[in-house]
C-alpha cells in the first residue's frame, strides 16, 4: 500500500508492539496522524506471540490476536481515509505476530524478537503504547523502554491521554482476573483462620482486596475462562494427590542414597524442551519438578527447562516427562497428556558427567570458553590436558 513518490509519505518505517490496551485506539490514530505529516512511510503492527508453534490451544490463541490485529488494521484505514491530504494507499499497515518459534519470558526476549523484525524490514523507529504491558505483566513496561534504550533503535511513547487512576483502579476493581485472584486469596484465608469469626472475615476480605488489586494482572496473564476454569481446578485437584505421591517417592529414593554410601549420587545439570505452553502452565511444570526431591529448575528459556539432578534415577524421571503430561492433562485435558515423552522426541541434553551430550549454552555467556565446554561436556579436564599439553589446559576445571 506504500507509494514511494506520493508527498507526506517520504518518512521511514515505525514499528508498533500492541495489546488489547485503554490507549491502543488513541495510539494508531497518533501513529497516522504522524504518518500523514510525513515521519512514517509505513506502520508495522506487531503482536508478541505467547504461544510457542504446536502448543495446545495454540489455535483459539491465534484467532484471538489475528481478530485484535484486523481491528488495528481496520482503524488505520478508517483514520487515514479521513486525513484528506493522504491517501489510504500512500502509507503502508502492516500486521503480523512475532516470537512464535519460541517462548518469551522477558524484557530482553521481547526485544530481541523486535530488533530482529526491526532490522529484518529496515525500520528505526519503535513507538509504545503508554499502557503496553506484554502478555499483561504491569511490570514490564519499564524494563522494556530499559531494553530498548540499549539498542540502535529510536523509541518514544505515543503522547495519548491515559486513565486516570481512579479509572485505573475501578478497571482492576471489577474485572474477571480481579474477581479470581481475590477469591483464591479470600479462600486461603479463611481456610488459615475461623470463617465463622467476623474479625477473620472482615481482616480476609480487605487483605484479599489488596492482594487482587495490586497482583491481579501479575499473576494472570489472561482472564480466566468461565468454562474452562472450573474443569482445570477439578483436573488440579486430581493432580495434586499424585504430586505428593511423586514427592514421597522421591523423599524415599533420595533418603536411601543418602543413607546408603554405595548408592550413586550423580549431580548434573540437565535440559529438557517441554511442550505445555507459557505462563501458567510451564510455571506450573517448573515448580513440580522443584518440590520434588532430587531436581531443581534452575532457568526456563525458550520452552526449555535447565534443571539439576541428584541422582540418574531422578534424572531418568525427568526425561521420561510424567509430570509434563500430568501438566497438560492440567491445563488442556486427556488428549493433551498423550504425546512422546521428551526422551522419545529426543528433546533432553546433558551437560556434567561422563553421559554429557552437549554444552551448556551459559558458559561462554559466563566468561566460559569453548575449551572449557569441551572439558564439561567429556566429563574431566585430564582428557582436555592430555589432548592439549599445555600450562593453559591445566587450568581448565568442570563448571
Amino acid at each position: 500500500m506504500a507509494d514511494d513518490g506520493v508527498p507526506g509519505s517520504t518518512g521511514g518505517s515505525v514499528v508498533v508492539p500492541i495489546e488489547s490496551t485503554p490507549t491502543l485506539r488513541a495510539t494508531v490514530t497518533h501513529l497516522v496522524e504522524s504518518a500523514a505529516d510525513g515521519e512514517f512511510s509505513a506502520i508495522h503492527f506487531v503482536v508478541f506471540a505467547t504461544w510457542r508453534d504446536g502448543d495446545p490451544e495454540a489455535a483459539d490463541r491465534e484467532a484471538s490476536v489475528d481478530r485484535l490485529l484486523e481491528r488495528v488494521s481496520t482503524w488505520a484505514e478508517a483514520d487515514l481515509a479521513d486525513v484528506d491530504e493522504v491517501d489510504v494507499d500512500d502509507v503502508e499497515v502492516v500486521t503480523t505476530v512475532v516470537g512464535g518459534d519460541e517462548y518469551l519470558f522477558g524484557a530482553d526476549d521481547y526485544v530481541r524478537e523486535l530488533v530482529a523484525y526491526a532490522g529484518d524490514h529496515g525500520i528505526e523507529h519503535v513507538v509504545l503504547d503508554p499502557e503496553y504491558t506484554p502478555v499483561g505483566n504491569t511490570t514490564l513496561l519499564q524494563s522494556l523502554e530499559f531494553a530498548l534504550s540499549r539498542t540502535d533503535l529510536v523509541v518514544r511513547e505515543a503522547p495519548v491521554a491515559r486513565p486516570t487512576r481512579r479509572e485505573r483502579l475501578r478497571k482492576e476493581a471489577t474485572g474477571i482476573r480481579f474477581a479470581a485472584i481475590f477469591g483464591l486469596s479470600l479462600a486461603f484465608y479463611l481456610a488459615l483462620g475461623d470463617p465463622f469469626y467476623p474479625f477473620d472475615v472482615v481482616t480476609g476480605v480487605a487483605s484479599a482486596t489488596v492482594v487482587a488489586v495490586t497482583l491481579s494482572r501479575v499473576s494472570l496473564d489472561a482472564d480466566p475462562s468461565l468454562t474452562r476454569t472450573p474443569i482445570r481446578l477439578l483436573r488440579g485437584a486430581v493432580y495434586v494427590p499424585v504430586l505428593f505421591f511423586e514427592i514421597l517417592k522421591s523423599n524415599l529414593v533420595v533418603a536411601r542414597v543418602i543413607l546408603d554410601p554405595r548408592m550413586p549420587i550423580e549431580p548434573s545439570l540437565n535440559r529438557v524442551r517441554v511442550i505445555v505452553g507459557s505462563g501458567l502452565p510451564i510455571t506450573t511444570l517448573a515448580n513440580s519438578i522443584t518440590l520434588t526431591p532430587g531436581t531443581l529448575t534452575v532457568r526456563a528459556r525458550d520452552g526449555d527447562l535447565y534443571v539439576h539432578s541428584l541422582i540418574p534415577w531422578a534424572r531418568d524421571g525427568l526425561f521420561d516427562g510424567s509430570l509434563e503430561r500430568w501438566t497438560r492433562f492440567v491445563f488442556y485435558g486427556r488428549e493433551a497428556a498423550r504425546l512422546p515423552t521428551p526422551r522419545e522426541r529426543d528433546d533432553v541434553g546433558i551437560f556434567q558427567g561422563p553421559d554429557a551430550t552437549e554444552e551448556y549454552p551459559g558458559a561462554r555467556a559466563d566468561g566460559g570458553s569453548e575449551r572449557e565446554g569441551a572439558a564439561v561436556v567429556d566429563g574431566s579436564t585430564a582428557d582436555a590436558t592430555e589432548a592439549d599439553g599445555s600450562e593453559d589446559a591445566e587450568e581448565v576445571t568442570p563448571e
